[in-house]
């Protein structure tokens, strides 16, 4: 029979009892609806769900994010355990195509007078991580989010948004969206980079050249490549202007660095540059130092340089020369 739920699952035909073996788990549909309970059977296509008060027979195909009660548990510790962003240790790795799923609404598109860039949510206080040059020498940001809807797509656009840290030797940045709807918006956990090795798959989500939602893929080419005193994590990920401050994920869907730059020229492919999240992380415990200060929009707070000592006159020493 027809469940008249608004999702339209269909409901098993009579109750059964609960396995004690059964699992808890948590169901995020693609429409947003959310469901917890036990599960009865796990099939390849569908899962039966007992919630209680009924049995649920939910198809594989409308599930956007299947999460066990453990795993669920561990990442709200995880939530109340960290600064100002989040981990989760006991993510799950997925394809491509289901990360980019459970992780597409937490990427953001940033506006700016002068061009776009991207961005990503790392908290419920409406925290955004970007590129210092996104938003460099620019009072009035606008922060454009993508929400999955049953009708389709929606794009949410707040213009409150606030400068909170920004560094331009690092090329970081953070905002916050100045808004009630923030506790709402998803998203996304900081993985290690320090744990990338070689030939490990990676993808990116951004706006290239103003192409909203562009999913690339790759592989890390190297963990760590200097340039010009800092370090990148160097792939083969498709990074075009628009795709800076995006998010460079792992398998598991976790942030694990910031797009900042490509090489570009002649026969050049393949050369595209992140921040890795082990300076993302540095830079977010240690935002004071950054704050910014709205009388220099260009960057944080600036203290001047100390005067120089006076230079202080010494007689030449003997010179010896040879005959």
């Amino acid at each position: 029979m027809r469940n008249n739920l608004s999702f339209g699952i269909l409901a098993a035909a009579c109750l059964a009892a609960p396995s004690l073996s059964a699992e808890n788990v948590r169901i995020v549909l693609k429409n947003g609806a959310e469901l917890r309970g036990e599960v009865l059977k796990d099939r390849e296509d569908t899962v039966v769900l007992d919630l209680g008060h009924t049995v649920l027979t939910v198809p594989r195909s409308e599930v956007s994010l299947f999460e066990k009660a453990g795993a669920a548990a561990a990442k709200t510790a995880a939530v109340q355990g960290e600064d100002i962003y989040f981990v989760e240790p006991s993510r799950e790795a997925m394809t491509v195509e289901k990360n980019v799923q459970r992780v597409a609404e937490s990427v953001v598109q940033i506006q700016t007078a002068s061009g776009l860039g991207s961005g990503f949510i790392i908290n419920k206080l409406g925290y955004v991580i970007t590129n210092q040059h996104v938003i460099a020498g620019e009072r009035e940001i606008t922060v454009v989010v993508y929400r999955k809807k049953p009708d389709g797509l929606e794009k949410q656009q707040f213009t409150k948004v606030k400068i909170i840290a920004m560094n331009g030797f690092l090329d970081l940045a953070i905002l916050q969206i100045d808004d009630e709807a923030v506790d709402r918006l998803p998203f996304v956990p900081l993985g290690d980079s320090d744990a990338l090795t070689q030939g490990q798959d990676v993808f990116a989500i951004g706006s290239p050249l103003g192409l909203e939602r562009s999913v690339s893929k790759g592989i890390v080419s190297i963990r760590a490549r200097e340039s010009g005193g800092r370090w990148y994590i160097q792939s083969t990920t498709q990074i075009n202007p628009g795709n800076s401050g995006g998010p460079l994920f792992n398998a598991r869907g976790e942030v694990v660095g910031v797009n900042n730059m490509k090489t570009a020229g002649v026969g050049v492919e393949g050369l595209g540059f992140s921040i890795p999240s082990s300076v993302l992380r540095l830079f977010l415990k240690n935002r004071e130092a950054f704050a910014f200060d709205p009388r220099n929009p260009n960057s944080g707070f600036r203290y001047l340089p100390p005067p120089a000592p006076p230079r202080q006159k010494t007689k030449p020493d003997s010179v010896t020369t040879g005959g």
